[in-house]
């Protein structure tokens, strides 16, 4: 795969990826941008053992250990999603309605315990098999299917309940 269309491919999951983690654009930019850099610096040290999307969020979940170690503390993802701009094309009640709903999934994925949260964010919005996900959190690709189905389940029931069934 020629270097742009995997950039092409994988840019946009990996900015997801550290939007969710993050809450802030300019951060997932300056990350995604950074991860970049180190792949095609470091290239010659993939070695093979996994697919390159898998090596390439390995050194993503570097980085964002880096940028956390860095900032002191962390900021709660939902109160900086609560000024994003909302859909154009929706009225205002569901603008409000739609940006209610993201805040409350992303506060109770935030609630979830450190590993389960990661393999949300990794499965959700870096879109990456149950294979490179386990690669990536040193767990059992089967260990990781359980504990990605268990938390879809506990985020549903919180969440049925918060809007009804």
């Amino acid at each position: 795969m020629a270097l742009e269309e995997l950039y092409r491919d994988t840019q946009p999951r990996m900015h997801a990826f550290f939007y969710i983690r993050t809450g802030s654009r300019e951060a997932a930019e300056d990350l995604t941008q950074e991860v970049f850099y180190e792949a095609v610096k470091g290239y010659r040290s993939f070695t093979g053992q996994s697919t390159i999307q898998t090596w390439l969020f390995g050194i993503a979940k570097n980085k964002l250990s880096n940028y956390y170690r860095s900032k002191k503390s962390k900021e709660n993802l939902a109160l900086k999603l609560a000024g994003e701009p909302a859909a154009e094309s929706l009225t205002p009640e569901k603008q409000v309605i739609q940006s209610e709903q993201q805040q409350r999934l992303l506060a109770q994925i935030d609630r979830l315990d450190d590993l389960s949260k990661e393999i949300v964010t990794l499965r959700m919005y870096a879109e990456l098999s149950f294979k490179e996900i386990g690669q990536l959190t040193g767990a059992a690709e089967n260990s990781v299917r359980v504990r990605f189905h268990r938390a879809k389940l506990q985020l549903h029931k919180e969440l049925e309940g918060y809007y009804g069934p």
